[in-house]
């Protein structure tokens, strides 16, 4: 093998989907390579193919999505169709994959030091002290802090970003020749992505690795990749160097992708000074006491002396890194956990002062509820399994005194207000794409005629076009029926699509606040000043 030949290189691949579906192959005569030292980054909409053409290079496609065509090498060698114990031999020594939820990805009841470890024992002859020596090695190269305690600590025990480092340090520790990234940033916060991200190319670059990096965000792309190539349902419609294919795209499809991505141009929204105030909260507090079973009971401070307001046809967004406290203001603000302390308010400038539920008792809570609803991030676990989607609508409506046909009426209305066809009544959530789970969230959300709908996260696990269609009905709902809504998102890009006031969270508090063109143009805090640094793709020009 000459040292210009390509590490990876796939050639006219296809692989079949099971009968019954919406099209007869997962990919088709699909053809790239992959050189050392290079990133190729593969891009698409959910369902496009990509995380099937990683899983397939790892030889971990299960058997109902069979290869039927074309080969793949790597180093020269064909394992389209190696058996498995070779596939065993090459997984983390010539090459490895980072997946994309290092929660479900890694052992519960490992330690992660013993899951790297595990890693070394299968592959070499190395002794215990010196796999022992490696792994915190490997560690300390990925920047994880305090080393020996982070070998032995379990997965739930650190943090998303951490979680990932440690999936970095099981895929590098044996130096492979290939790494597959397969959307390691997708759930990460900006600072964390932006550090993970960094963290990828230093590494790629001091092992010489090539690096099949798997994403939808466009932001990321323009950061990390050399090349490009993109699927649509697929087929590969496009593939060259980052600039051409960004910049000057071919495709029509590839044209869409790119006019999805959403910028930090601030769109310009008429607001109304003047609207009554439909949520004020002052003062809120939320404070844990960690009772370990050894040492001093410990205080975190999750939220600590908010203050927010919110008029009525206005859109409020609260944006920072996981664990600033953004979740846990919407979770008290629906009284799904109970503050500590201060006022939350609804419909104060009401000349009874409004309701606080804040410290109401949860007897009380009943009647205000469906003044108040949320979106959560993930549709599928928002939703029953069990239940069609007309059972999850009216059920709400239902329980606060609705007739069932009524509700019915109501719920057909709803679903055609977020472009769905009433038939999707129904069906049942697994029968239906991520974004299409969120458009009956939000449907469902709507059936109670909320004051307040909050939306927490509710974007971040879309892809770019599907983010930027859900982003649009946001805007269209909010316009339509005048409502209040608290935007929650990590993503300062997708906050400039949506929100006229902005309040940027940092370790429980809120550390600026102001009109979103103000907090956009002219960032007062140096933290608020880093989330902007930390967005990806920023400063590239992305073709118009």
């Amino acid at each position: 093998m000459t040292a210009d030949a390509p590490i990876l290189e796939v050639r006219n691949l296809t692989i079949a989907l099971p009968s019954g579906g919406d099209r007869t192959t997962a990919v088709k005569n699909v053809s790239f390579t992959v050189g050392r030292g290079e990133i190729l980054c593969l891009v698409g909409e959910s369902g496009s193919g990509k995380s099937v053409i990683a899983q397939s290079v790892m030889g971990l496609l299960p058997k109902s999505l069979p290869v039927k065509g074309g080969q793949i090498l790597l180093q020269g060698e064909d394992i389209t169709h190696a058996p498995l114990f070779r596939l065993r031999e090459l997984r983390a020594t010539r090459m490895s994959m980072i997946f994309q939820e290092p929660m479900t990805a890694l052992n519960p009841v490992m330690t992660c030091g013993d899951q790297i470890d595990e890693v070394l024992a299968q592959h070499t002859q190395l002794s215990p002290a010196e796999r022992r020596k490696k792994v915190l090695d490997i560690v300390r190269e990925v920047l994880l802090p305090d080393p020996e305690r982070m070998v032995a600590s379990y997965p739930h025990q650190l943090s998303g970003g951490q979680r990932q480092r440690i999936m970095i340090a099981m895929a590098l520790v044996l130096d492979p020749v290939l790494l597959i990234a397969d959307e390691p940033t997708t759930a990460l916060d900006v600072t964390t992505q932006a550090q993970i991200l960094k963290l990828v190319l230093d590494l790629q670059k001091r092992h010489g690795a090539g690096v099949l990096f798997i994403t939808h965000d466009f932001g990321v792309v323009a950061e990390v990749a050399q090349r490009v190539a993109v699927l649509r349902l697929g087929d590969m419609v496009e593939v060259g160097d980052k600039h051409d294919v960004l910049q000057r795209p071919q495709h029509d499809y590839t044209r869409m992708l790119i006019g999805a991505v959403p910028t930090l141009h601030l769109k310009q929204r008429a607001n109304d000074a003047s609207a009554p105030v439909v949520l004020r909260v002052k003062g809120l507090e939320k404070t844990y006491l960690d009772k370990g079973w050894f040492g001093p009971h410990r205080s975190v401070h999750a939220a600590k002396d908010v203050n927010l307001e919110i008029r009525r046809g206005q859109t409020l967004g609260i944006v920072g890194e996981s664990g600033s406290g953004k979740s846990t203001v919407a979770r008290c603000v629906v009284r799904l956990i109970d503050p500590s302390g201060g006022q939350v308010v609804l419909d104060p400038d009401e000349a009874d002062g409004g309701d606080d539920i804040a410290m109401m008792p949860a007897g009380q809570l009943r009647p205000l509820r469906k003044r108040v609803q949320i979106v959560f991030q993930d549709p599928y676990r928002s939703l029953n399994p069990r239940r069609t989607v007309a059972q999850a609508m009216v059920e709400g409506p239902v329980n606060y005194g609705l007739s069932h046909a009524e509700a019915m009426v109501r719920a057909k209305q709803l679903l055609q207000l977020v472009r769905m066809d009433s038939s999707a009544l129904d069906r049942y959530p697994h029968q239906f794409s991520g974004g299409q789970r969120q458009r009956i969230c939000i449907a469902r959300a709507l059936m109670m005629e909320p004051e307040l709908l909050i939306a927490d996260e509710a974007v971040s696990a879309l892809d770019v076009s599907v983010q930027a269609q859900v982003l649009q009905l946001f805007e269209e709902i909010r316009g339509r029926l005048n409502l209040a809504m608290l935007f929650i998102t990590h993503d300062l890009r997708v906050a400039s699509q949506v929100c006229d006031h902005l309040a940027v969270m940092s370790k429980g508090q809120v550390v600026e606040y102001g009109p979103a063109h103000q907090v956009f143009g002219a960032p007062q805090h140096e933290y608020t000043r880093a989330l902007f640094a930390a967005a990806p793709g920023r400063g590239f020009e992305f073709a118009a």
